[in-house]
């Protein structure tokens, strides 16, 4: 794996057309393009405003839905701690999106995205609710379509961390949750106070996973984008130029200093969020 990370850097120094020919060494010269491209700039800002918003709306529907599942149903059969009714069922609906190609996903949601109000899902309900100052273009709106696109990437992955964190509840003892109700603790108190903290390592794991996926994005972007990235470059992200800059432009050095780039931010994402995020393991 080192090795293709060694050529790539490699790559990243030369000017090369990646079809045939030799490459020409340019050194550093694709970094200082980099630093002066404004379409590389506003594509990385997009995978940044995903890398910290798509992490925090999917682990946090994740615990609450797992929390929920577990331990949030009504005392019944003797049980003080149970899930809710039909747990077993949520947990397959929330998981179902994960055994779907993205691909899939992409041409589901970019129909339902559909502006038009008869053939657009989400439109044509928003007629049928007598909501028709609420259509929109959607993933043709510039100020709507990169969150259209994010809302996307949670429900994609939300039911994975769903059944990832009701595991690591199934394996808390109720015995911590029964004294804390009985010592008066209500439901926000015992996420909170117990689930929580004893979730803490798989919760840090699972930002950093979630954040690799918000940094790469480019199916999802590709298909359902006007114009791959559009409308205006207002979905545009750092895969997708890379991706463009590579196939389209033949410019393999370029684009491999924006995946040097990219592997650069996507590991100073995880290494913050190991530094700071690490708090003491809490035994049970």
């Amino acid at each position: 794996m080192e090795d293709y990370f060694v050529q790539a850097f490699q790559i990243s120094t030369t000017e090369w057309s990646g079809l045939r020919g030799t490459a020409k060494s340019v050194g550093l010269g694709n970094y200082g393009k980099l630093l002066h491209s404004d379409e590389f700039w506003n594509a990385l800002k997009h995978n940044v405003v995903m890398l910290v918003l798509v992490p925090i709306a999917t682990l946090a529907l994740g615990l609450f839905f797992a929390f929920m599942l577990n331990v949030g149903g009504r005392s019944r059969r003797g049980a003080v701690i149970t899930g809710v009714r039909g747990a077993t069922f949520y947990k397959f609906v929330y998981f179902f999106p994960q055994v779907i190609s993205i691909t899939i996903i992409s041409v589901i949601w970019f129909n339902i995205y559909n502006p038009d109000p008869h053939d657009g899902m989400l439109n044509s309900l928003l007629g049928v609710l007598g909501l028709d100052s609420l259509q929109s273009a959607w993933l043709g709106e510039g100020s709507l379509a990169l969150a259209c696109i994010m809302l996307v990437m949670v429900w994609a992955n939300v039911g994975f961390y769903v059944v990832l964190f009701s595991a690591a509840m199934a394996s808390i003892p109720r015995d911590i949750y029964e004294a804390a109700l009985l010592d008066g603790a209500g439901r926000s108190q015992t996420f909170f106070r117990i689930t929580l903290p004893l979730l803490w390592d798989t919760v840090q794991t699972g930002w950093v996973y979630m954040g690799i996926i918000a940094m790469d994005a480019f199916a999802l972007v590709q298909i359902m984008s006007v114009n791959m990235g559009g409308p205006d470059g207002a979905t545009d992200v750092v895969p997708l130029r890379l991706y463009l800059t590579a196939f389209r432009d033949s410019q393999f050095g370029y684009a491999a200093a924006m995946g040097v780039a990219m592997l650069v931010v996507t590991l100073l994402f995880a290494v913050l969020t190991m530094r700071f995020a690490r708090r003491e393991r809490i035994e049970y």
